[in-house]
């Protein structure tokens, strides 16, 4: 399991006083109200944010860190990914999971069949795809619904699913 979670980017500056403009990747915006800090960079090179406030623009969030002063200092860190601790992460209700925590599960058919590798998750609105990439290279798309999805069990890195008819092609 990973120990970092990403909540947003940095897109731009904003201002004169060394704001980042940030594109949330968490389904609660309002969560960057309670954050008191970020990691901001990937991999093994993180380093300690310290948030002194946080507004809301559009479909943005305005961030000031203690650390950044200029507009100059932010549009050096455009595009890096800002991540929060598993800790400091909202807590997830009963069937819920992080999608850093779905990516690279081994999908099986209810039949214990393996399908493939869960690759990507696409958020359409009323409700998630999975995408799983078969091993012949092909593509199936599973909607997380409660009739397809039977059971996630990250420990073990499996997911079994029952297969609606047409979601996949037979070979």
């Amino acid at each position: 399991m990973i120990d970092y979670l990403q909540v947003g980017a940095i897109t731009s500056p904003h201002g004169v006083h060394g704001e980042a403009k940030v594109y949330p990747m968490t389904d609660d915006v309002k969560r960057f109200k309670k954050l008191k800090e970020v990691y901001l960079g990937e991999g093994d090179n993180k380093r300690l944010l310290h948030i002194t406030s946080v507004k809301f623009f559009k479909n943005m969030v305005i961030l000031k860190f203690d650390e950044f002063t200029t507009p100059e200092e932010i549009d050096k860190i455009r595009k890096v990914g800002l991540y929060v601790t598993r800790d400091q992460a909202v807590k997830l209700q009963k069937d819920e999971y992080f999608i850093a925590d779905l990516i690279g599960l081994e999908v099986y058919s209810d039949e214990d069949e393996l399908i493939g590798k869960l690759t990507d998750v696409m958020q359409t609105g009323a409700n998630d795809v999975y995408v799983v990439q078969t091993q012949s290279g092909n593509e199936v798309l599973i909607p997380a619904i409660k009739d397809c999805i039977l059971q996630v069990s990250i420990e073990e890195s499996r997911m079994v699913v029952h297969l609606l008819p047409g979601l996949i092609d037979e070979e």
